[in-house]
């Protein structure tokens, strides 16, 4: 169904529309009514809150709704549980850049399953397209058995328009906008955490991403922050907010103070906690 759920409407915080928004709702309705979808209903939600509805910020509640997947119809916040998650979109089904994509998170579903990670896609393809091309995914990569992730269909594109994931100058064979690629990471406590936004012809790092979550997972439970090129078991800083008399306390296993030319004692680093 790929629709907002009424809890998710009230979830979302109003921004001021500009014209060029607004005219893309009005097209997305448009299309959606003239293709067999409840034209009045999604109507009325649009014009209601299709102006306010935007990619959310880090630190929002992720809003909630259902659509249906490639493993069947779900509510994401059921299915997201006490997990982090990930949700990322793609343009297009049977296309390369989304297969290699797709293969690369395929491949990398144990890392983020051993993280206490679920992750999903979304594309406005349908969920019969996912399911005939899933195994060029698998093929491309290698993998044997079930893709190990959903896939949501967003034929409608409401929720392309809703999180703001909609590529305007990417458009399919009927003159409407693709997705972009698109990547939220949601916290057990239902608020974002991460978003990143490639256009349509740049492919993701998932490598990166994955070294994204290893710092956010840390930084949530311990004081301390991640320097560039950070990865998993390399030193630390320590947050800025903790006072140098509660080191011993919180940093047992040491802190190295860095001298710079200001006098300041902030560079301060630890071994990963």
């Amino acid at each position: 169904m790929g629709s907002f759920s009424s809890r998710a409407c009230a979830e979302i915080n109003v921004s001021t529309p500009e014209t060029k928004v607004t005219e893309n709702f009005s097209r997305v309705v448009s299309h959606s009514a003239q293709n067999g979808g409840k034209g009045s209903s999604q109507r009325k939600f649009f014009k209601q809150y299709g102006p306010f509805l935007r990619m959310p910020n880090i630190g929002d509640i992720f809003p909630n709704f259902r659509a249906k997947t490639t493993e069947g119809e779900i509510d994401f916040y059921d299915w997201l549980g006490n997990s982090w998650g990930i949700l990322f979109s793609h343009p297009g089904d049977f296309t390369p850049v989304c297969t290699s994509e797709l293969g690369k998170a395929a491949e990398l579903a144990p890392e983020f399953k051993r993280r206490g990670i679920k992750i999903i896609g979304l594309s406005c393809s349908s969920t019969r397209e996912h399911e005939a091309w899933i195994p060029d995914i698998l093929a491309y990569t290698g993998i044997k058995g079930p893709m190990p992730f959903p896939i949501i269909s967003d034929e409608k594109r409401e929720l392309a328009v809703g999180l703001g994931m909609l590529d305007p100058e990417f458009k399919d064979d009927k003159g409407m906008p693709m997705t972009c690629r698109a990547l939220f990471i949601i916290g057990p406590d239902k608020k974002m955490k991460m978003s990143i936004l490639y256009p349509a012809l740049s492919g993701r790092n998932f490598s990166e991403i994955l070294r994204v979550v290893d710092s956010l997972q840390l930084t949530d439970v311990k004081k301390v922050s991640t320097p560039v090129d950070w990865k998993y078991g390399e030193a630390c800083m320590v947050d800025v907010s903790v006072p140098r008399v509660h080191e011993d306390h919180l940093f047992p296993k040491g802190v190295t103070v860095t001298e710079l030319p200001s006098g300041k004692d902030y560079f301060r680093t630890t071994p990963m906690p």
